[in-house]
């Protein structure tokens, strides 16, 4: 996972700087009250223009399109609403938030005790190294996007869930004692507007991956991945 702050697997020696210049702006977060925690499932009352940085827990990222559709009793046109998941933002990630007719992001707390500053993007002239930093980190985001993208365009249901499923815990999974599981709790109907698809199919087809042993159960109904899942073998690339 690409982060702006250190990984807690590191040496002293290695997050010394970047620690410190975290720790910084954690402290002028809380001088300036930018900083706030929020309750799982509350919404978080971003805006565009601003930068936003996860100190703790994990963001879900929810896109909401306008959809006009016609209604035949109506010469009006009846606007919907559409909901679709949209990805995590961990802790150490940025986010913005984009506003663009007839399409919204909202941002919600996915877990209790979720923690998150905000900074104008001017604020970031005072830690320049800081700056690159997350100016990298929005790339990799955007590289994982496309891998998103590609997922979605896979014809198949089942195709579409399994990469995105193997996607997210390739960004966000922690290991087990068997391979790695994702440590935020997602609903059927939360995957399937991610992979247009719906509930009822999500759920019937969670069983037949599981069926498959490609994915598993992992404590409290958490997904996972067995140890011998391609993306672990590519991990275990990247690392030796």
């Amino acid at each position: 996972m690409h982060s702006v702050s250190p990984p807690s697997s590191t040496t002293p020696s290695e997050t010394a700087r970047p620690f410190l210049t975290w720790q910084r702006i954690l402290d002028w977060a809380q001088e300036h009250y930018r900083s706030r925690s929020f309750a799982k499932d509350e919404k978080i009352p971003a805006r565009p223009g601003l930068l936003y940085l996860v100190q703790r827990g994990s963001v879900r990222l929810v896109g909401e399109a306008q959809v006009s559709t016609s209604n035949a009793s109506s010469r009006l046109p009846r606007v919907n609403s559409e909901e679709a998941f949209l990805g995590f933002v961990g802790a150490g990630q940025p986010f913005e938030i984009v506003a663009q007719s007839p399409f919204t992001l909202q941002a919600f707390a996915h877990v209790d005790q979720t923690s998150v500053i905000w900074l104008y993007w001017h604020d970031l002239d005072n830690w320049p190294h800081f700056r690159r930093e997350v100016l990298d980190a929005f790339r990799y985001q955007h590289q994982r996007k496309l891998l998103w993208l590609s997922t979605l365009g896979q014809r198949r249901t089942i195709d579409r869930l399994l990469g995105f499923i193997t996607l997210l815990i390739e960004e966000f999974g922690e290991p087990s004692d068997d391979g790695y599981y994702l440590p935020w709790s997602l609903t059927h109907a939360q995957i399937g507007s991610a992979i247009g698809s719906t509930r009822v199919t999500v759920t019937r087809l969670m069983g037949k991956l599981r069926q498959k042993g490609l994915i598993r159960t992992y404590g409290d109904n958490l997904i996972a991945l067995p140890a011998d899942s391609a993306v672990l073998k590519q991990r275990q690339q990247a690392n030796g």
